[in-house]
């Protein structure tokens, strides 16, 4: 495999992360913050905008997939692509944390 193989499945890992918090909140009907929303990331978005912001994220995590080779065989690209889902999900855990503070 090449190196953008490995890149390709942890960014695939990273925005299947994304897409899990703005779905599930959409699909409960909960606010929540949007890169769309005014100030950026803060303020919170409609759930119908969650709802579209977790499959547009899907969909590029289904591109970044395609392109990534990951195999069950090869556990350097399974890794990878679990390393892109962990550090995303960490990221947002921390920048998510203060949404409910204002």
């Amino acid at each position: 495999m090449e190196w953008y193989h490995y890149l390709n499945g942890f960014l695939a890992g990273a925005f299947l992360s994304n897409s899990v918090p703005h779905f599930v909140k959409g699909i409960c009907g909960d606010k929540f913050p949007t890169p769309f929303a005014k100030p950026h990331g803060k303020r919170l978005s409609s759930p119908t905008l969650n709802v579209a912001w977790a499959l547009l994220n899907m969909v590029i995590a289904y591109l970044f997939f395609r392109f990534s080779r990951l195999s069950l065989q090869h556990n350097l690209s399974l890794i990878t692509f679990f390393a892109g889902f962990a550090t995303l999900s960490l990221i947002s855990s921390k920048g998510f944390a203060s949404k409910h503070k204002e």
